[in-house]
């Protein structure tokens, strides 16, 4: 049994189970995933590059996570969308669940994030935000037809 969290688009974060890659596949809805791990090797943060719809904006609450664990600055750290699942891996290099003393040790490193930090993940976010949407391609106008079905006479 494999205990990782599931951070969701929105940021709550859930425990969850996943058994093998093709679980986090599911979880995170893609066949394309990518993997970060942390500077000590002991989180590997799983995501998809691209994000669709409503996941396009930055997920906060996994970037976080990743700041926290990495050597990354809050000016460097990669923007995370969508879902995002974070796990460990065995000597082999196969996926394998979080511990307690691990998800202790995420939770305390990302309660050490400043102020500022969030300061900065925040702007970045919006400014992300904002950028993607004057980028997007404005919703052309539906037409519409006003015309009334003709009707044979009566006679």
């Amino acid at each position: 049994m494999n205990t990782v969290l599931y951070i969701s688009a929105d940021g709550a974060v859930h425990e969850t189970r996943a058994y093998s890659k093709a679980d986090i596949d599911q979880l995170v809805h893609d066949k394309g995933l990518h993997c970060l791990t942390s500077s000590d090797r002991q989180f590997d943060f799983w995501f998809s590059p691209a994000a669709r719809g409503c996941q396009r904006s930055a997920n906060l609450r996994a970037t976080e996570f990743l700041l926290a664990t990495t050597s990354f600055t809050a000016k460097s750290v990669p923007l995370l969308r969508g879902a995002v699942v974070v796990a460990t891996h065995d000597a082999d290099g196969d996926l394998d669940g979080l511990s307690w003393q691990q998800l202790d040790l995420l939770a305390g490193r990302h309660r050490s994030l400043t102020r500022a930090d969030e300061r900065v993940l925040c702007r970045r976010s919006m400014r992300d935000d904002r950028r993607q949407r004057r980028a997007a391609p404005a919703a052309q106008p539906a037409l519409v037809s006003c015309a009334r079905p003709r009707v044979p006479a009566r006679r």
